[in-house]
């Protein structure tokens, strides 16, 4: 068989999918298998024992990171990496992140059945705590990884119940030897599910990912005063409730104002006293917003602030808004790009491109090597949900591209 005839076997890795999602297996057909619980630790046993079954030599981190590597003609070159997640939401899917990890577990098994030797290493990879549902922040064995936050501050994270990081990863034997970020990558791809409706809707099987969406996420405060709702005529009221609402209809028309990419979310609202007949006296509330550039963010940036100021002025109320955290769009190295849409051209997919709007562990590898992403669509866009769902046929075409950007990669090195 030829390199360009050379495909995975789409039924195994269903099969490894399925089970897979047994582990943590919700009575809606969806997995809960949260960051370092014992059943994290029993997802995590079976891959690396499926790794060692391909022959891989297996390495983890102090943060719990593993990294299971096929040899290469030349073990001096860095490994080509792919990988992803396999911790849940709590009421998470059989794809989001797994996918990813057993895409690439199939390309090594696929190359060990057609008995290919690549140049360069071949590395799958799974990254502790990608979904922040127990432990914030979100993306932390990554993060660690690329050094945007120190081993300290993972290990000190605690769940609901005070447990830490640093402690259960003690606990369930994956708590690695190896320093964070001394691991080598020479380049990354992963493969995921879209958790959107943008490819189904056009009707395409595979998203070239040229890059994520920045975010920034605020905290905004807007202080009124309780009074009865009967007695208190309109023009009298300090109603913080109806100053918000003015607020986060701009946050849509901000995301609104800067398309195709440009997002505008409110997505949680607290209401004091939150009684029916009291005028509210205090409203909180978060605001999300997003685009592919630093400069277009930073213009909606600038857009809110102003906006508040002027509420504020305008109504009489004390308003504050507090960004609380913010990632800049991450876009990917055009060589990764290249290989995705080369691998889906030579195999006939058709494809559009699609800029993530949701972040991936590959955000942080691209601060420390060329990385790049696949995506394949998942039914009706659903995602971080028990009913998500992808077609075995698109899941096995995101692989073969996976399968050619990587051999294409690891061959070049």
């Amino acid at each position: 068989m030829s390199a360009a005839d050379l495909r995975i076997n789409g039924d195994r890795l269903w099969s490894s999918l399925m089970e897979l999602a047994q582990i943590g297996a919700t009575a809606k057909g969806g997995v809960k298998r949260l960051a370092l619980t014992d059943l994290d630790k029993q997802g995590r046993d079976l891959v690396v024992s499926w790794g060692k079954q391909a022959g891989m030599s297996v390495t983890v981190d102090q943060i719990g990171n593993v990294f299971m590597r096929r040899a290469g003609r030349n073990s001096a070159l860095p490994p080509v990496m792919s990988g992803s997640h396999i911790d849940t939401q709590p009421t998470g899917g059989k794809f989001d992140g797994n996918y990813g990890v057993l895409a690439a577990l199939e390309v090594v098994r696929t190359l060990n059945d057609h008995h290919i030797e690549t140049e360069a290493p071949i590395e799958v990879a799974f990254w502790t705590n990608e979904e922040g549902s127990r432990f914030v922040p979100v993306m932390m064995g990554s993060g660690v990884f690329c050094g945007a936050f120190t081993l300290e501050t993972a290990y000190a994270a605690k769940d609901t119940e005070g447990k830490t990081v640093g402690e259960e990863l003690e606990r369930i034997g994956y708590k690695g030897a190896e320093i964070p970020g001394q691991h080598p990558i020479g380049v990354y791809f992963e493969t995921h599910i879209e958790q959107g409706p943008v490819l189904e809707d056009a009707d395409k099987v595979i998203g070239v990912v040229p890059g994520v969406l920045g975010l920034s996420w605020y905290d905004c405060v807007v202080t009124g005063m309780e009074a009865h709702a009967g007695p208190t005529p309109m023009g009298l009221r300090k109603d913080a409730l109806q100053v918000a609402t003015g607020i986060m209809q701009e946050v849509v028309n901000i995301g609104n104002r800067y398309p195709p990419y440009g997002r505008g979310t409110v997505g949680m609202v607290q209401v004091f006293p939150n009684s029916r007949n009291v005028i509210p006296g205090e409203v909180k509330f978060s605001i999300d917003l997003r685009n592919v550039s630093s400069e277009l963010l930073d213009t909606m940036h600038q857009e809110i602030l102003a906006f508040v100021e002027q509420t504020s002025n305008n109504s009489g109320l004390q308003i504050s808004v507090e960004r609380v955290s913010y990632y800049p769009p991450c876009p990917f190295h055009p060589d990764c790009v290249e290989a995705v849409r080369n691998a889906t051209a030579a195999l006939g997919y058709s494809a559009m491109d699609v800029v993530s709007g949701a972040g991936h562990d590959a955000i942080y590898t691209a601060r420390l090597a060329p990385s790049g992403m696949i995506f394949v669509p998942c039914k009706d866009g659903i995602s971080h949900n028990e009913i998500e769902d992808a077609k075995p046929e698109h899941l096995a075409a995101g692989c073969n591209v996976l399968l050619h950007a990587m051999l294409a990669t690891a061959q070049r090195l």
